[in-house]
């Protein structure tokens, strides 16, 4: 007798690497944002927008 298969659907695949993707993202984020882009029900797309806080003693020496 045969065992049924235990892979998940294609749909299934596809959500759990977008989950993966946005939780890649947001790791190791400290300041900015994670921008998720939704199409019809489906993530097409994720931005991840860093910034890099500058300390008050740096801005001080770059001041112009």
């Amino acid at each position: 007798m045969e065992q049924p298969e235990t892979t998940a659907p294609p749909a299934q695949d596809a959500q759990a690497a977008a989950l993966q993707t946005i939780l890649d993202a947001l790791r190791g984020l400290r300041f900015g944002s994670v921008t998720v882009t939704v199409q019809d029900g489906v993530i097409i797309q994720v931005e991840r927008l860093e910034k890099k806080r500058v300390g008050r003693a740096s801005r001080r020496a770059t001041r112009v």
